[in-house]
């Protein structure tokens, strides 16, 4: 049986905020990602599987 009510709302809090900060974290080490392989390919280096390599 599913409740519904007050005694299943603050499960329901803590699993979406589990979510949202998973979700976040995930979007901040594809951000970083990006920004490091910017600042490696832009002075003429070269990502290779996550590594910049001076060339």
């Amino acid at each position: 049986m599913v409740q519904t009510g007050p005694e299943s709302e603050p499960m329901f809090g803590l699993i979406r905020t589990t979510v949202l900060i998973l979700i976040a974290f995930v979007a901040g080490l594809m951000f970083e990602r990006s920004q490091e392989a910017e600042a490696c390919v832009g002075p003429g280096g070269a990502m290779r599987d996550g590594v910049c390599w001076s060339e």
